[in-house]
């Protein structure tokens, strides 16, 4: 076999881009922050950084997770914890001309968490904020932008950031992920709100009840209710151990 030459293969860097959703007064939410240093300084972009040397694309993303929420990535086979935060891969970036500064290959992941505070900025970001999705891309989720006096995110950050909500919006259909956007203890109501929220709908709270309650292993009662929401106490779930809906929960046609 002849002598492997690393030298004879163009050199590029690997990153890591973070999706972040949570609801926010009843709007999906993305967490974006402004570039402090070249490229597109000033411009908003998804968070994210280098992989390092020493660290597999999980731990790289876990990292960069911790340093730009203070969350923790959830372990799904470990017991739920209070500032565990929903990580998933999402997909790879690799288009040549993505970064202007070398070949740079991404690789995005989604991470989804309930009603996270406001973020601080870290690293080469001089601010962070959760901005609507629909702020961030056309209201149906496109790569448009409402205000066109907005500049659009840098990178192809907002190719991966539709891409991870249309992630997001499609997997609620037949997983437990909406879930992951609630509290430990929620109500029916609570959850419904979510789903409005991340699908861009209104749905009948009485026949979403029904079919939240009537999926077998997705909702658990704790025996508990509050009266948080207002008006009469509202009976108190936990998420089930059923990661996959059957019947699955089918997004309305709008």
């Amino acid at each position: 076999m002849p002598p492997y030459d690393p030298s004879t293969f163009p050199p590029f860097a690997v990153t890591v881009d973070l999706v972040v959703l949570t609801v926010r007064r009843h709007a999906l939410c993305a967490l974006v922050v402004r570039r402090g240093e070249s490229p597109f300084q000033g411009r908003w972009a998804l968070p994210g950084g280098f992989v390092r040397a020493d660290e597999d694309l999980g731990a790289a993303a876990a990292r960069e997770l911790v340093e730009e929420t203070g969350l923790c990535a959830q372990d799904p086979a470990a017991p739920a914890i209070g500032n565990g935060a929903h990580l998933e891969q999402l997909a790879t970036y690799g288009d040549p001309g993505r970064d202007p500064r070398m070949r740079v290959v991404s690789v995005a992941h989604l991470a989804l968490a309930p009603d996270l505070p406001a973020p601080r900025a870290g690293g080469d970001a001089n601010s962070a904020r959760w901005s609507p999705v629909e702020d961030l891309l056309g209201a149906d989720g496109s790569l448009g932008h409402e205000d066109e006096n907005q500049a659009p995110l840098a990178f192809d950050h907002a190719r991966i950031l539709a891409d991870g909500v249309e992630r997001a919006r499609s997997k609620i259909e037949y997983s437990s992920l909406a879930t992951a956007f609630c509290p430990p203890e929620f109500t029916v109501g609570e959850l419904r709100r979510v789903y409005e929220a991340v699908w861009g709908v209104v749905l009948d709270p009485r026949n979403f009840h029904r079919k939240v309650t009537g999926t077998p292993g997705f909702l658990v009662p704790t025996g508990g209710t509050t009266t948080r929401q207002g008006g009469r106490p509202a009976q108190l779930f936990r998420a089930g151990a059923a990661t996959v809906l059957n019947p699955p929960m089918l997004r309305p046609e709008v």
